[in-house]
């Protein structure tokens, strides 16, 4: 057990409170991830060219929170099994792309790659097959009873025959698929806390019983989807959030709406997509969370004994982004979290770059500290009427 924090330190309280219960309460956890994430992507005129998955992987390392025994390599999932999902004409499209550095006029329009949404890079097909190879065993895993943290994850824009928002495949599809198919599995619950609606997810099981989706997301942002009312043949659960949405209108989100829902559905297992836009200080979000809130909403959710498999998503503002995903990890095994980031941890977040944040707008927070001050507010009788119109029957 971890050492109690010191009196009156709110936000040191806020890192560790109960943060010990999940690591007693759940099978060792587990970290999924790939040196292969360490390689540029995206191009040089992106939102996601961005420092992000070895920020957080050497930030855990740098805390001494993440040993051997822990970290499973993701592998890159095959032609078969990419094919489960995904149309084979757009996954020979997308590798020979990838192959070629180039795209037909008419492939593009039709697969909607090497756009400025959704860009052709060296290594692209191998990356993207390996975020859903990291998917299929993270879901592997927890079909074993372990939580399994897969930051990589969480492309949850991706279509069967076409890319979209960012997302080439979309690996949560795959980890409630072998939820349900390999680990034999009765029900899976996705729940979505991405700025963006999880539509690719949504739509991929609307005729599906088994599964239920729910998404807490950015209302009047893109993709556009995702209103209070489109249930989707009942198999889903949208709640459209407004600009502004405090830690105090989240915390009432989940007890109001999304743990009735999970009590309702009782699902057998979870799939977590954790994006990393919905913080304060993100450039494609108007959502003003603290990761404090987003953490507290993990714990909650995991509260129930349910295998889970937790993943990244959006999240376009790096020094956030790492130490929301470093924490998070820090969570889940129960850490004792520092009240200042080690001198090395402080020398690699002042490093990072953005085009997206203006320099002079770089909190010093981000640079030194792992946690936010929380954000408590009013909550708005929006979000309330909000939550009681999705656990209407």
């Amino acid at each position: 057990m971890q050492s109690q924090p010191a009196a009156g330190n709110t936000v040191r309280d806020a890192a560790s409170r109960d943060s010990a219960s999940i690591a007693d309460a759940q099978p060792v956890p587990l970290y999924v991830g790939s040196g292969l994430f360490r390689r540029a992507a995206f191009g040089n005129h992106h939102p996601l060219k961005i420092v992000r998955h070895s920020a957080v992987l050497d930030l855990v390392h740098m805390l001494g929170w993440l040993t051997d025994e822990a970290f499973c390599t993701a592998p890159a999932a095959t032609f078969d099994e990419l094919t489960t999902f995904h149309d084979p004409d757009y996954v020979r499209a997308l590798q020979y792309a990838d192959s070629t550095g180039t795209v037909d006029p008419a492939e593009r329009t039709h697969y909607r790659i090497g756009t400025l949404e959704n860009p052709l890079f060296t290594g692209l097909f191998e990356r993207a097959a390996t975020t859903v190879g990291g998917s299929i065993l993270a879901a592997r895993l927890a079909g074993k009873g372990h939580v399994v943290f897969h930051p990589s994850g969480g492309t949850h824009h991706g279509r069967p025959g076409r890319a979209s928002g960012f997302c080439y495949f979309n690996d949560p599809v795959f980890a409630i698929r072998t939820l349900l198919g390999e680990c034999e599995m009765d029900r899976v619950m996705y729940i979505d806390l991405d700025a963006h609606h999880g539509d690719g997810v949504e739509e991929a099981f609307v005729d599906e019983p088994r599964v239920m989706t729910v998404s807490i997301h950015e209302q009047h942002r893109w993709p556009y989807s995702g209103l209070a009312s489109d249930r989707r043949n009942g198999g889903a659960r949208n709640l459209p959030v407004p600009k502004g949405v405090n830690d105090s209108e989240l915390e009432y989100l989940v007890e109001h709406a999304v743990e009735p829902l999970l009590d309702r559905f009782a699902p057998d297992a979870l799939v977590l997509c954790c994006g990393a836009d919905c913080l304060a200080g993100d450039p494609l979000s108007g959502m003003q969370l603290s990761n404090v809130a987003l953490w507290d909403t993990v714990e909650r959710l995991l509260a129930t004994g349910k295998p889970a498999v937790i993943l990244g998503g959006g999240g376009y503002n790096p020094w956030t982004v790492a130490r929301y995903w470093a924490g998070l990890w820090g969570r889940l095994i129960g850490a004792t979290f520092p009240d200042e980031l080690p001198a090395e941890a402080r020398e690699l977040f002042g490093k990072l770059e953005c085009d997206l944040i203006d320099e002079d707008d770089v909190e010093e927070a981000w640079l030194k500290t792992l946690v936010d001050v929380p954000n408590a507010g009013k909550v708005r009788d929006e979000i309330r009427s909000l939550a009681r119109e999705v656990t209407r029957r």
